[in-house]
């Protein structure tokens, strides 16, 4: 536990930079004394003893130490040459001390944002992901890589946020007919004197809440169908399968006494999954066919403006306030006709979660009791559309032109 610094990558870049520091200096010094050396000569001096004369009396004196010229000068190469090595190893052992000190300082602020970026991650749960890193300082790799981990957080955020909104609004959807399920089967089996008529009558009920509940859990598989990863857009026609859709929902038109008016034209090519698509405008004639008075029309219409095609859904219904038209794409939103008839309220969730993965957007053009317009906007698979979709009613700019 006390050597855990060893495994470090700070240790390890220390190591790594004071070793080459290191081996640099060695051969700069080694390349200097090695040169050095070959330019002067490196031997052992001798000494010679001499005899000693009285210059007056010529008599002998003793000996003493003689060194010639040569010899003082390879003396002096030679203490060069020890100085020289002495020197090299003393510089060699302070600088790899000193390359240690410095280069574990270095390491530590260059591996700083790691630090902070570990410190962030270590604090991040599951149930709170608002949590970033923000690192600032140069932009280098270091920070791109946080600034990369702030944008994935920021999509799982959003993600278990949506997550835990439809689970709540999930559940609280299947509580409501599953209590009701439960208590007319425990009503129908602890009586045993019920008449037909009261179990006819828990029968009904039950049918009507799981059918609600079978609408639900229908509504959130495709939910999380658009969501999967495996899904493939391929070029599909938006006219074709929008008059599938309305094809779809003829026979309950005729039951209700509507007529379905077509405007769809051949040849809008589009890019996107073509069961989707189909299903997002098949939500909004069934909101159309369950909403129109009898007698009434209903029409589906499709065209191209600019970079971008259309589908139009418009009905004779009893419309939409208009300050409800921010809400009405929410999960489990419903207006008072859909209360009536307890309708799961993912219908136009679904349609506006569809459009906006292909790219586009859905518009709603409706007042209270004149009916209502629902616009898809789904870009053109050439490229020209940018920006915002129209912010008009392609079907009144048709009409006027008409007119």
């Amino acid at each position: 536990m006390r050597l855990s610094f060893v495994h470090t990558i700070r240790f390890r870049l220390t190591v790594l930079y004071s070793g080459l520091l290191f081996l640099l200096t060695a051969v700069v010094l080694g390349v200097v004394y090695f040169a050095v050396a070959k330019s002067v000569e490196e031997r052992p001096y001798t000494v010679q003893q001499a005899k000693l004369y009285n210059t007056d009396t010529e008599r002998y004196v003793g000996r003493a130490s003689v060194v010639e010229l040569g010899e003082v000068e390879n003396a002096v190469n030679l203490l060069t040459l020890q100085t020289l090595r002495d020197y090299s190893l003393l510089t060699l052992a302070g600088l790899f001390l000193a390359s240690l000190g410095i280069g574990w300082i270095l390491s530590g602020r260059v591996l700083r944002p790691v630090r902070s970026i570990t410190r962030a991650a270590a604090e991040i749960q599951a149930t709170d992901l608002s949590r970033r890193i923000l690192l600032t300082g140069p932009k280098d790799e270091l920070r791109d890589l946080a600034d990369t981990v702030d944008m994935m957080l920021g999509r799982l955020e959003s993600a278990f946020r949506a997550q835990r909104q439809l689970i709540d609004d999930a559940s609280h959807e299947l509580r409501s007919p599953l209590a009701i399920i439960r208590a007319n089967v425990d009503a129908v089996l602890a009586s045993p004197d019920s008449t037909e008529a009261e179990r006819m009558r828990a029968v009904a009920i039950v049918d009507r809440a799981t059918t609600r509940m079978t609408r639900l859990v229908e509504d959130l598989l495709a939910t999380a169908r658009r969501s999967a990863p495996a899904l493939a857009d391929a070029e599909v026609d938006v006219g074709a399968l929008a008059a599938e859709a309305a094809e779809e929902f003829a026979a309950l038109a005729a039951a209700r006494g509507l007529t379905i008016r077509r405007a769809l034209p051949a040849g809008l090519r589009g890019v996107g999954d073509h069961d989707a698509l189909r299903r997002a405008v098949g939500n909004l004639l069934s909101n159309a066919v369950r909403l129109a008075p009898g007698g009434s029309e209903v029409t589906v219409a499709a065209g191209r403006t600019g970079g971008w095609i259309w589908v139009a859904v418009r009905d004779a219904g009893p419309g939409v306030p208009e300050d409800d038209h921010a809400r009405v794409f929410d999960r489990f939103w419903r207006g008072d006709a859909s209360r009536r008839d307890r309708h799961t309220g993912l219908g136009l969730a679904i349609v506006r979660q569809i459009v906006e993965s292909h790219g586009g957007h859905v518009r709603l053009f409706s007042r209270l009791g004149e009916g209502s317009v629902f616009v898809l906007w789904l870009p053109s698979p050439d490229g020209r559309a940018e920006g915002e979709a129209p912010g008009l009613n392609p079907l009144a700019v048709a009409a006027r032109t008409e007119g």
